[in-house]
């Protein structure tokens, strides 16, 4: 039998985002593919999944400003009247160490990978506990639950860090209204931004010796969405092929 729920999936135009959407569309979910620049992107997501997901939609907004969220959140209850999934996919990235970067890449990093989330999260909730449902799972990054220090990283591990704990409050609080959340920490995924050198030297690094792609990451986000995950609140899964363990 389909499953018809409502799925938010943001930064849905390519990579990972466009496998979950494509996924969870496979699955009969409606899918709301969520894009900020990149509208030609958007539209080939939505032709992978309109044969699945025929009602689904396109919704333009930058999701990193509280209006876009909220634009986001507001536009999706008025085509379908309720959200059932949001899933946090947006998550700009960044190589600097912490003296080379400037304060606007400091604040792009924070406000694309966890205030996004902070700002989707505060206008869909209220609607989800109306409902007494919903399902949130946001995308962290590999092994962010251990808060390491990061030398060229430093922005972005401790955005992906904030969201570890972003995410299991929201666990912890909403779930008495029937909603969960739950992170998934990517490790190294091969995607239009893999370089070649990636490709040749990362496997060595992994146990499974292998790259992940986004399927990989799809099939847990649809998992963990699932019925079949009805008990699980509050986890952080690792879908990292075994990398530092």
């Amino acid at each position: 039998m389909p499953d018809e729920r409502i799925a938010i999936v943001t930064g849905s135009g390519k990579g990972i985002g466009q496998g979950i959407a494509r996924r969870l569309a496979a699955a009969g979910m409606t899918i709301v593919v969520n894009y900020h620049a990149d509208r030609a992107s958007a539209e080939e997501t939505l032709a992978q999944i309109h044969d699945h997901a025929p009602r689904s939609l396109i919704c333009q907004a930058d999701v990193a400003t509280p209006a876009g969220a909220q634009k986001l959140i507001d536009e999706s209850f008025a085509a379908f009247g309720r959200v059932d999934i949001l899933v946090n996919n947006v998550g700009p990235f960044l190589v600097k160490s912490l003296v080379d970067t400037e304060p606007e890449e400091w604040r792009q990093m924070l406000d694309g990978n966890l205030s996004s989330v902070f700002y989707c999260c505060k206008y869909v909730l209220p609607r989800m506990r109306a409902q007494k449902s919903g399902c949130i799972i946001n995308l962290g990054s590999l092994n962010a639950e251990t808060a390491r220090g990061a030398s060229t990283t430093t922005a972005y591990n401790v955005a992906k860090t904030g969201l570890v704990v972003l995410s299991k409050s929201i666990a912890r609080n909403e779930g008495r209204y029937g909603i969960r959340c739950n992170l998934v920490n990517p490790g190294f995924i091969e995607t239009y931004a893999t370089t070649e050198v990636d490709r040749r030297e990362m496997p060595n690094l992994i146990p499974l010796g292998r790259m992940g792609n986004v399927d990989d990451i799809a099939e847990a986000v649809a998992f963990l969405v699932s019925a079949k995950a009805a008990y699980i609140n509050g986890t952080v899964l690792n879908v990292h092929g075994g990398l530092w363990v």
